[in-house]
């Protein structure tokens, strides 16, 4: 996957662990927010929604650092959607109603959270992002990336702004896009994903690839 932008539109994030939340559009801003518990990003989006809060669905990614925000979710009574892998398609989720996922929760890498948020900048949502740490090197080396504040909260547009263009080709299946698939002839099929913010548009593309 690839987002695109004129220079200086998407942060230059540093290759440590982002904490992330995200909804779909058509909610009040800052509807979810790192201030809140987990319980209450869940039950605002609720009530928006005009639905309790067990009929939310939480995209979380399946890691043991997760547990912890996993069983508050079940003890909520809320749905949990775990995912293996690929917390873009995750975020990306929210924005889709066949998926029914209402919020993406959870850490995972800063420039795939950097791409997640450009995906949201053509197709709409919020996102909430800040950095984190596990030790002194990760820090400096945010801080040769250029980060000041490495306590910040970003919101989407820190991270992804102007006419930003994102692509995403599958590799193997996930909830996104199928992957890459072998047919006889020498015959391969992939299937893409490209977005623009200034045109709003979204387009899928399937193609065949003819090798040997």
């Amino acid at each position: 996957m690839l987002a695109i932008a004129e220079e200086g539109c998407l942060l230059n994030a540093p290759d440590v662990y982002m904490d992330k939340l995200a909804v779909g559009a058509g909610y009040s801003p800052d509807i979810v927010n790192f201030d809140n518990s987990v319980r209450e990003n869940v039950e605002a989006v609720a009530r928006e929604k005009g639905c309790s809060p067990a009929d939310i669905i939480v995209c979380v990614l399946d890691r043991p650092r997760h547990e912890a925000i996993i069983a508050e979710l079940r003890a909520i009574g809320c749905g949990v959607a775990l995912i293996p892998d690929g917390d873009v398609a995750g975020v990306i989720a929210t924005t889709n109603p066949e998926t029914n996922i209402d919020i993406y929760m959870g850490s995972g890498g800063a420039p795939e959270g950097v791409l997640a948020a450009a995906a949201l900048r053509c197709v709409g949502g919020q996102f909430k992002g800040r950095l984190l740490f596990r030790n002194d090197d990760e820090r400096l080396r945010a801080k040769k990336w250029g980060i000041d504040d490495l306590e910040r909260i970003y919101d989407l547009e820190d991270l992804a702004k102007g006419d930003v263009i994102f692509a995403a080709t599958g590799v193997t299946d996930g909830s996104l896009l199928r992957g890459v698939k072998h047919r006889r002839g020498g015959v391969l099929t992939t299937e893409t994903v490209v977005m623009r913010a200034s045109s709003g548009t979204v387009r899928w593309v399937k193609g065949e690839h003819r090798v040997g």
